[in-house]
């Protein structure tokens, strides 16, 4: 949804751009192709990812600063900056192509792999800890809060019996083999669901969002825009419910009547409702189809 962000941050103020995931820089590159008057500081935990958009955005010299931390820390890399505004913000959450790309990292269910899904390899729990270890009940409550598996205990039950489950290819057999065929014909790779909870599970990637939300929204100036692309219901909940925070100042007085509580907005919802991506994009590239976009501007 490169187009899409651009049309967001296009109105933002001159300065500092935030991208909080940034990945193989593609969305930097076009901000900073489309802004001469900006410059962003890219975070990502993944010295992958951080090595290859080095590369890609050495041609801006000095406009982009790269940062190897989880976007939960934006507020200590901002301060150890000096920086305190900034002009926009990008998040573009989950897991990336080339993450996906890469057998060796353990995110894809299509081929064999460790059991790892660490996006920052310095931290020690991994997928086989949680594949191996959790109980059953544990699995399936996780399967059902980060991913919505209406089959969740089937699959843990399923993963449980059949440990210890050596690599990733084994694994995404086992959640196929749970789920009822009919089930299988539809929606996706039947593991599809299962390896993104493991993911979440392993980065903790809902705990930290929320704050790092409102973190982001507070650092904006006035009339700077932030942006967050999500791809699942459990993150996009998050991200709807902190932006309707910013944009209420948390009030709760009834809809049709002055707010008598003294909520002050801190942020203004550029749309009510997210954006999806077009067909032609979603036809160009699946991985984007669920895909939604959500942004804001700071009064």
């Amino acid at each position: 949804m490169v187009d899409q962000v651009l049309e967001v941050l296009r109105n933002a103020p001159s300065g500092i751009i935030l991208d909080a995931t940034l990945g193989g820089g593609g969305h930097t590159e076009a901000i900073l192709k489309a802004r001469d008057d900006v410059r962003v500081i890219g975070i990502d935990r993944d010295d992958q990812a951080l090595a290859a958009a080095g590369s890609r955005l050495a041609p801006f010299g000095d406009r982009i600063q790269l940062q190897h931390r989880a976007f939960v820390d934006l507020g200590s890399v901002l301060d150890g900056l000096g920086i305190d505004g900034l002009s926009g913000f990008l998040f573009d959450l989950g897991v990336s192509s080339p993450q996906l790309d890469h057998a060796d990292r353990g995110f894809s269910y299509r081929v064999a792999g460790p059991l790892d899904m660490r996006m920052d390899r310095r931290q020690t729990i991994t997928a086989d800890q949680v594949v191996n270890g959790y109980d059953e009940a544990a699995f399936a409550r996780l399967l059902v809060d980060n991913a919505d598996e209406r089959h969740a205990r089937r699959i843990a039950r399923a993963v449980v019996a059949q440990r210890p489950i050596s690599d990733t290819a084994s694994l995404a057999e086992i959640i196929r083999n749970a789920i009822p065929a009919p089930a299988r014909r539809r929606g996706g790779h039947p593991a599809k669901r299962t390896f993104q909870a493991i993911r979440i599970e392993v980065n903790g990637e809902l705990e930290q969002l929320a704050d790092s939300l409102d973190e982001a929204v507070r650092r904006l100036v006035p009339g700077g825009r932030g942006a967050v692309i999500s791809y699942h219901s459990g993150e996009d909940r998050i991200v709807k419910r902190r932006f309707d925070q910013a944009a209420t100042g948390g009030c709760a007085c009834p809809a049709r009547l002055p707010c008598a509580c003294g909520a002050v907005p801190l942020a203004v919802l550029v749309r009510r409702a997210g954006r999806v991506p077009d067909e032609a994009e979603a036809a160009d590239n699946p991985r984007a189809a669920s895909a939604r976009l959500r942004t804001l501007e700071r009064r």
